[in-house]
């Protein structure tokens, strides 16, 4: 049952990116909001999370007012997905004209100085378009990316994203390969982006997040110690039609991998509290 189940999932994702992309965006967007609108309306697991997640985050809000927290979370999850089925398609103006920055300097500085840059970001927005605007603009992206089930689905995501620009290294139980091959990214200059707001191994470094104790992978900060690259945190959200990436100051290495993914979690905190709508974290991550 198990293995049908991962195939029926892997031949779903491959109708959406080949049917989605021929629809035009306007009925497209619809169908989203409509399925967006029905997975709360169930109120299953994942809506329970993010529900739980987005009270954190806003502990004042009325149960009215997480209710539509919660929706608008849903409808921007499902927006990320929609731009994953169409993002392929679209052409290089698309990607850079739709994008707008806060404090870009930040990261141009940091990587014209030769030395690579770290970005570390949680799930927010869309980080596909952001990968892909880097790409674009100059910055070629290397990231991570855990291993799906079927093994057809992981590949298909990591083809997706080879299409816009990224090159993808599997999360496998060889993580030190994994950190050697970004090492040598970033002293040949590069540019390396992590996902970083929620703990896939279970031996991720204990942070206070929002007031309450999670764990942070330590891999962005671990790097940029080894290496000296530069570690900056990015937050995203949605305006409208475009995706807006704000890039944090870099952070201080004093104190060592430990005390910097608490920096990055604060960052992260930042922007996750003005956008919380944009925050797409179904999973649990807060400890107590």
């Amino acid at each position: 049952m198990e293995a049908l189940r991962q195939r029926v999932v892997d031949l779903a994702f491959a109708l959406a990116w080949a049917l989605v992309r021929r629809l035009p965006e306007g009925l497209v967007s619809a169908v989203f909001r409509r399925i967006a609108d029905f997975v709360v309306r169930r109120d299953g697991r994942g809506v329970q999370r993010l529900k739980a997640n987005l009270a954190i985050v806003r502990p004042d809000a009325t149960p009215a007012e997480l209710d539509v927290l919660t929706l608008d979370g849903m409808r921007s999850y499902l927006r990320y997905w929609q731009e994953a089925f169409r993002l392929p398609e679209w052409n290089d103006e698309r990607i850079v004209g739709r994008v707008r920055t806060v404090n870009e300097k930040v990261l141009r500085d940091a990587h014209a100085a030769g030395k690579g840059v770290i970005c570390a970001l949680p799930h927010l927005a869309n980080y596909d378009h952001a990968g892909a605007w880097a790409g674009r603009t100059g910055m070629p992206v290397s990231t991570v990316a855990e291993r799906l089930r079927p093994e057809s689905l992981f590949d298909r995501f990591v083809a997706y994203r080879a299409k816009l620009g990224m090159e993808v290294l599997p999360l496998t139980g060889s993580d030190e390969h994994v950190f050697g091959v970004l090492a040598q990214r970033l002293r040949a200059g590069g540019f390396v982006c992590l996902v970083a707001d929620r703990d896939l191994s279970e031996r991720g470094v204990p942070v206070k997040f929002f007031g309450r104790q999670s764990r942070m992978p330590a891999g962005p900060a671990a790097l940029s110690v080894r290496t000296g690259a530069p570690l900056i945190p990015a937050t995203l959200h949605y305006d409208g039609p475009d995706l807006v990436i704000t890039f944090h100051d870099p952070i201080d290495r004093a104190g060592g991998p430990a005390q910097m993914t608490q920096r990055c979690a604060d960052a992260f905190a930042l922007g996750i509290a003005e956008h919380p709508q944009d925050w797409h974290m179904l999973q649990r991550i807060f400890l107590d």
